[in-house]
């Protein structure tokens, strides 16, 4: 399958082409960007792609490849997305495809009409903990689930200047409720099943975009999920804590992959996706408690399985629909927080 990256920045070449390059039967032909160094930096990578300066370009020529991937700012997400569909090229999209729920279902309606798809990238389903917490849910360890809590807490109390996920209003894509938020919310729908009502807290305490985001779900389950997303978190909290009616289930840090990619390795490495033991959770009960060896993360799964898919063996990896899922979440938490009051989600 010959695929064309749209955007070469950290999540097009440290991500999305990191995990192309290890996925058997995916090749990258095509790369765009406009940026003169990450131009040098792509053809140093995938010195057989054709380097495109604009998307319009690319699109001017889609019989040259199946699939294109959107790895570029949010607010691009949609009108590429679009365009792709346009071109009758299934498509995957960076997280989220889409600012709203709105927007993100028209993308879906005209994928459905062109008869191709649209990937959302989760690749947060494939983290160590995420996996784990799944093993030990059908295992039994934990019980009954009471709460789920799930926080990405980092210390910058400094916006890095010119980055626009720091600057950027949310109706432009920026704010750590359509980042960070996005895994958050998905990872605890995948666990939990839908949320009937929905309470946020959105600040932003830099004076730019949100950055300090609590959210509280009650899923139709019986579990209450409290999330948090927060770029000047001093003292972080652990990544994850659940609450079961037999055991709870503590993880300290964050899944070790994004740090492994930055780092240069290739998902295809031996032992890619392991933790440490001094990373490894903690089931807990009481004064009683133990090390838990966590699944090894695996992001590349999401490419082999879409690989699988558009051979026609098996589904895509995630359900576009979860994507809009997510985002009806995170539109009704904003609106939770604008009137500081909890709000229904209307059952589909």
């Amino acid at each position: 399958m010959r695929v064309a990256l749209i955007g070469y920045g950290l999540a097009g070449r440290v991500f999305h082409g990191r995990l192309l390059s290890a996925t058997p039967g995916l090749a990258v032909t095509a790369i765009v960007t406009g940026n003169p160094q990450r131009q040098t930096e792509a053809r140093g990578d995938f010195p057989a792609a054709r380097v495109y300066t604009h998307p319009d370009e690319l699109w001017s020529d889609a019989a040259g490849f199946d699939l294109a991937v959107v790895a570029t700012s949010t607010a691009s997400h949609v009108p590429l997305a679009f365009a792709a569909v346009a071109a009758g090229r299934h498509v995957v999209v960076e997280k989220p495809p889409a600012t709203t729920a709105v927007q993100a279902r028209e993308v879906v309606d005209r994928a459905r009409a062109s008869g191709v798809l649209v990937v959302p990238f989760l690749n947060r389903r494939w983290d160590s903990d995420h996996l784990t917490v799944q093993r030990l849910l059908r295992d039994g360890s934990l019980g009954t689930v009471l709460r789920y809590e799930s926080r990405f807490d980092r210390w910058r109390p400094n916006p890095a200047a010119g980055a626009w996920r720091e600057e950027l209003p949310a109706a432009k894509g920026g704010g750590v409720l359509l980042d960070i938020g996005v895994h958050l919310v998905d990872q605890a729908l995948t666990l939990h099943g839908p949320a009937e009502r929905v309470y946020a807290e959105v600040t932003a305490r830099r004076g730019g975009a949100d950055d300090d985001a609590f959210i509280a779900l009650e899923h139709s389950s019986g579990v209450t999920s409290h999330l948090w997303a927060n770029a000047l978190a001093a003292a972080p909290g652990p990544r994850l804590r659940i609450l079961g009616s037999r055991a709870g289930y503590v993880v300290d840090g964050l899944d070790g992959q994004e740090d492994a990619l930055r780092a240069g390795r290739s998902p295809d490495e031996p032992d890619f996706g392991a933790e440490p033991r001094a990373r490894w959770g903690r089931l807990v009960a009481g004064d009683d408690g133990e090390a838990v060896e966590p699944e090894p993360g695996s992001w590349l799964q999401f490419y082999v399985a879409l690989e699988r898919c558009l051979r026609g063996d098996g589904e895509p990896p995630v359900a576009v629909e979860d994507a809009v899922a997510v985002l009806d979440v995170l539109d009704a938490a904003r609106r939770s927080a604008d009137t500081a009051t909890v709000v229904g989600l209307s059952p589909e």
